[in-house]
C-alpha cells in the first residue's frame, strides 16, 4: 500500500546534484493511522482506511466516535479508503505508515481539491478573448451568443459559459519524488499540487510504464 494522507505545506527549491534550482512542493504526511483493513471474503473488496492528523474525541461526532472505538484507534481529521492489494491484508488497526512506503518510488499521482474562485466569466475561467473596445461596441467582457437558429432551437450541452471556476477535484499524475524527509516525515515533489497551502491532498504512487 502505497499511499498516503497529507497537508500541503508550500513550495519551495532544492538544488540537485549539478547545482540546479528545482521547484519542489512541500507536503507534511506524518504518520498515518490505519483504521480499518477491509477483505474481499467479508467487504469484497480489499481496502485500507487511513486516518490523518489525530484530534481530541471532543471535536468528533458520536457516530465516528462510536466508530474509532470499536475500531480501537485514536480520532483523526481526516478518514479516507484507499484500494488495495490482497497482498496489504496483513496490516492491522492502530498500525502507523509514513513516507518510507515512498522509499523505491520515482512517481506519484497527488490528488487535491483546487482554489475556489467563485463565479467567473469566460474570459478568466476559459481564456476567452474579449471585444473590441472601438466603434461603439458594448460587448466587452460577455460571451455573446450561445444558442442556435431555429434550428435546433436550443443551447448544446458541455457548451463553455460563466459559472463555477475550480473548487473541484483533480489529479496530477506523475509527479517526481525528488527527496523525503523521515524524522519530518514530508515528501518533496517536483512541479505544483493541485489546492491552496494547508489544503488536505492523497499521494499514490504512481503506475510504472
Amino acid at each position: 500500500m502505497q499511499c498516503l494522507i497529507g497537508r500541503k505545506i508550500g513550495m519551495t527549491r532544492v538544488f540537485d546534484e549539478t547545482g540546479k534550482s528545482v521547484g519542489v512542493t512541500v507536503i507534511q504526511t506524518g504518520q498515518n493511522i490505519i483504521h480499518q483493513v477491509k477483505n474481499g471474503e467479508k467487504d469484497g473488496y480489499h481496502a485500507v482506511q487511513l486516518g490523518f492528523e489525530e484530534i481530541p474525541e471532543k471535536k468528533v461526532n458520536k457516530p465516528a466516535l462510536g466508530h474509532f472505538k470499536k475500531l480501537g484507534t485514536p480520532p483523526t481529521r481526516v478518514i479516507k479508503e484507499v484500494r488495495c492489494d490482497a497482498s496489504d491484508s496483513g496490516k492491522a488497526s492502530g498500525q502507523r505508515v509514513g513516507v518510507e512506503v515512498f522509499d523505491n518510488v520515482k512517481f506519484v499521482d497527488v490528488s487535491g481539491t483546487t482554489k475556489g474562485r467563485g463565479h467567473t466569466g469566460t474570459i478568466k475561467r476559459y481564456n476567452f478573448q474579449r471585444g473590441r473596445k472601438t466603434h461603439g461596441n458594448t460587448n466587452v467582457r460577455e460571451r455573446g451568443s450561445v444558442g442556435a437558429n431555429t434550428y435546433p432551437a436550443r443551447v448544446f450541452p458541455g457548451l463553455k459559459m460563466s459559472g463555477q471556476y475550480g473548487n473541484g477535484k483533480v489529479t496530477i499524475k506523475r509527479l517526481e519524488v525528488v527527496t523525503i524527509d523521515k524524522e519530518s516525515g514530508l515528501v518533496f515533489l517536483r512541479g505544483a499540487v493541485p489546492g491552496r497551502n494547508q489544503g488536505i491532498v492523497v499521494i499514490r504512487a504512481a503506475n510504472e510504464g
